[in-house]
Parts: C-alpha cells; structure tokens; sequence
C-alpha cells in the first residue's frame, strides 16, 4: 500500500486479535472554554480491550494504523508498556493522529470533542488485516466504532467478521454506538448484518436495536439474534449490573458497588473481563462475574483503562470495604 510501511510479524499464537482507531486523548478537569492544562491520555474502545486482556495475562494484540509522527509514537509505546501486540500497527505518513477532547463539565458530565476525520486510523483498510487475522487468533473483538469511521472501515470491519467466523474463530462485537459518528439508522444498517457473524454480542439495553429489527424491546432483540446463531448476547444495565442471555435462558450479575469517579471505559472494561473468562473456560456467571467486577475497577479510577486490574488484583474490589488501607 503506498506511503504505509508494513510492521506485521510475530502475531502467532494470540489470545485476542482487535483493531480500530487508537485516539490521542487531551483532558481537561473544567470546562475547555476557559483553558488551562490538558493531560495526554491513549484512548480507543479496541485498545481499552487489548490493555484490560492484557494486564489479566492474556496475549493481546491490536491492528491498525497511528500516525507517523511523536503521537503515533506516543501510542505505540503506551500500548507495548502495557503488553499489547503492536506488530500488526502499521505507520501512516500521510495522515494526522486522532484526537479527542474530553472535558470534565461538571461531577457527574463529561463532554468529549473530536478531531478524527481523515486520520491514520480511519483510514483502516482490508489489507492491514490480512496478515494479523491469518495468526489465526482465538479471539477477534469488534466494536460498532470502527466501521462509523470511513467506507474502507467499515468494509474491512465486514471483511474480517466474515472470514473470522469462517475460520472458526470467536468473534465478538461490541455495538459501542457512538451518536457524534453516524446516526442509527446509519449504525442499525452496518450492524445488523455484522452481528450475524458474531458469536458474543454485546450492548446497553438501548443499543440492542441497532442490531434487531428498529424498535425491538429487549427480549425481541435477543430472540431474533440467537436465532441468527449469536451464542451469548451481554445487556449491560449501568448501576444494575449485566445480564447474559443464551440459548438455556438467561443470567443475572448485580454491579459492585463502588464510589463511581470516572464512567469513561467501563464498558470496554466490561468487555475484557468478559472475554478473559472466555478463555479462561469459566462458566457463564463466572464470566459474567468478571465482566462486572472489571467494569468497577473501570470507574473507581480515572482514566479509561488506568485502573484495570492485574490478575492478581481481581479480588480486591470484590472483597474490600470502603475507605479500606491495604497494609
């Protein structure tokens, strides 16, 4: 591909293969009206996934594009510090970084700002993952972010759900319907189809008609996508917690309680702690466990991804009192 240098090696033997568009994040404590610092984060739904898979001892790895330039390194260095795979990241020269701009309004609302389009990583294409999807990962994670990115985006996205469940391989989708990318009848008609070749699905109670017939209640949803051959479909319910539906009926886990500081990630913190049981063999509510317990650490810390947990940390959310010292 000209002015895009290849960097795709040593992927065999993957845990869980994701891609998407890894952000540059620039934070704010106040309103971004009146100025004042911003703090550098990496961001990304795919690569909040890969560090929580990662950091639970897993072999994740991202594919993609960053920018050729201090931010597309920053990036890069960010993930490989926390153990992701970057071998199938290839290096755009021609194309800028992706920014966000999030800016903390007020205790309880967060705004963010994008600067995405025309970036390294919107402009993902089906030959940045031929070679990372041929390692043949147990795992490949998608979420409904990518193909709102571009036209090439999203027939990549298709592309490589397609010849994953071909495969063999588990594919998961996260809906992650993003309303500053496309609208959702934009969404509903890219997803739909893709949740065909997904075994997991993954969705908030009301994104689950983004992949069903418009307007379909929770239950209709569910009915029609296991019926389409999705194994597990995962609702999260935000303070309630999650419940998994399959085929033997369905499973409840109530949320952690814990003193909520930042909510940014817990989603795909949710994700990862879902899919860590997955490979781990656990059964359903055992994973649906994790999940839940991961989507805690996720907002009793600042940062999309900063506070997931090692694996051996697991129980400490679970097990603490508030206001505990670990000593």
């Amino acid at each position: 591909m000209s002015g895009v240098s290849e960097r795709i090696i040593g992927l065999g033997g993957v845990d869980l293969l994701t891609f998407g568009e890894v952000l540059v994040s620039l934070r704010s404590t106040g309103p971004l009206h009146l100025g004042g610092p911003l703090t550098m984060h990496m961001v990304g739904a795919e690569s909040n996934v890969a560090v929580g898979l990662s950091r639970l001892g897993h072999r994740a790895a991202l594919a993609g594009r960053v920018s050729d330039d201090e931010l597309g390194e920053f990036v890069l260095r960010e993930l490989r510090a926390e153990g992701v795979g970057t071998d199938g990241v290839r290096r755009d020269p021609d194309r800028p970084a992706g920014l966000m701009f999030l800016e903390r309004r007020t205790a309880d609302l967060t705004r963010v700002v994008y600067r995405r389009a025309g970036s390294a990583g919107s402009a993902l294409d089906v030959d940045d993952l031929r070679g990372p999807l041929a390692a043949a990962p147990r795992l490949m994670h998608l979420t409904g972010i990518t193909p709102a990115l571009s036209d090439s985006a999203r027939a990549a996205v298709t592309w490589a759900a397609r010849e994953a469940a071909s495969a063999g391989t588990t594919v998961s989708l996260d809906v992650n319907y993003r309303a500053r990318l496309w609208s959702r009848e934009a969404a509903r008609a890219a997803l739909t189809p893709l949740a065909g070749y997904a075994s997991v699905v993954v969705a908030s109670a009301d994104e689950l008609d983004l992949v069903a017939e418009p307007g379909a209640d929770e239950g209709t949803a569910v009915a029609g996508l296991l019926r389409r051959g999705v194994h597990t479909v995962l609702v999260k319910l935000g303070a309630d917690g999650a419940r998994a539906h399959t085929r033997d009926g369905v499973v409840h886990a109530p949320a952690v309680p814990v003193t909520a500081v930042d909510t940014v990630g817990a989603g795909d913190a949710f994700t990862a702690g879902y899919l860590s049981g997955h490979l781990d063999g656990l059964d359903l509510a055992d994973r649906l466990q994790r999940a839940v317990a991961l989507g805690a650490f996720a907002v009793a810390a600042h940062g999309d991804w900063e506070g997931l947990p090692r694996r051996d940390e697991l129980s400490l959310i679970t097990g603490s009192v508030a206001g505990t010292t670990l000593r």
